[in-house]
């Protein structure tokens, strides 16, 4: 999408139709606009053949196109789960890898970018003997973590409701010791990773501006995408970008900024849960 974005830009500047760009690499004008949608995969010689067509000349931003194309073509690590992942959440990963900057709102749950093994197992599995399909879905979850760890360029800024952190997880055997490791994993992220912002809403807050539920904003500084907003349900998940909608989600996660507890103030209240579980 982003090579995509940067083709379509360089065909607009240059008052070139989509239907002579097709002739020139000897396809159609629906081809090209697949191409600039993100949405096939891209021949290094039609990519060269456009530049050309669209007046680029330096060849250190050809250079660099070609070697975004080389990479556009290449699966991403989340294609090796196709089979135990949904398709709508295939796709959904790859997006959130791209982003520079996610923000999430999670009613229910500790989001799964901030899980414990322990805790994701609990969730993923609902509790039962596990399967080659779940322990996938697991792994996957794991890996999907090591941004956190290794890119600290990548920001995220999360909102929970105090639901999040209370529900207790796991058998009641077990439950307590689970959420316990899972707050201090959080009291962990929160105080030593810089590029991790974490909110509460108290309870106290009562009725607040995402009733409606969780969701996901992700943003691409370094390039001209837009922003998205990633919904997910029971049975599927839907990446929108309309800008409407996107600034309707916006506007919630600045509201929930305001009526949450501050970062510092979030970090008692974690600590707090984590002495009640003691």
């Amino acid at each position: 999408m982003l090579l995509g974005h940067e083709l379509r830009k360089r065909r607009e500047q240059r008052g070139i139709t989509r239907e002579d760009a097709g002739n020139r690499i000897r396809a159609s004008a629906s081809k090209i606009s697949r191409m600039e949608l993100g949405r096939v995969g891209f021949k290094l010689r039609d990519i060269e053949d456009l530049l050309k067509m669209y007046g680029v000349s330096d060849r250190k931003t050809i250079k660099e196109l070609l070697e975004v194309a080389r990479e556009s073509n290449k699966p991403g690590w989340w294609k090796e789960y196709g089979d135990s992942l949904h398709k709508w959440f295939i796709r959904y990963v790859g997006f959130e890898e791209a982003a520079d900057h996610i923000r999430i709102y999670e009613s229910q749950f500790v989001p799964g970018l901030l899980q414990t093994e322990e805790y994701a197992r609990e969730i993923i599995s609902g509790g039962v003997e596990t399967d080659m399909v779940t322990e996938q879905r697991i792994e996957a979850r794991l890996r999907r973590q090591k941004r956190i760890e290794n890119d600290t360029s990548m920001r995220m800024w999360v909102i929970l409701d105090e639901a999040a952190v209370r529900r207790p997880i796991g058998v009641i055997s077990r439950g307590p010791e689970i959420m316990r490791r899972q707050i201090e994993h959080l009291i962990h992220l929160s105080s030593e990773h810089d590029n991790i912002t974490l909110q509460i809403i108290p309870f106290s807050v009562g009725a607040h501006a995402a009733e409606a539920g969780s969701f996901t904003l992700l943003r691409y500084s370094e390039f001209e995408l837009a922003d998205m907003v990633y919904l997910e349900q029971l049975h599927d998940g839907e990446l929108i970008d309309r800008r409407n909608v996107v600034e309707a989600y916006t506007k919630a996660m600045t509201r929930l900024s305001v009526a949450a507890a501050t970062p510092d103030e979030t970090l008692d209240i974690l600590k707090e849960i984590r002495e009640d579980l003691k």
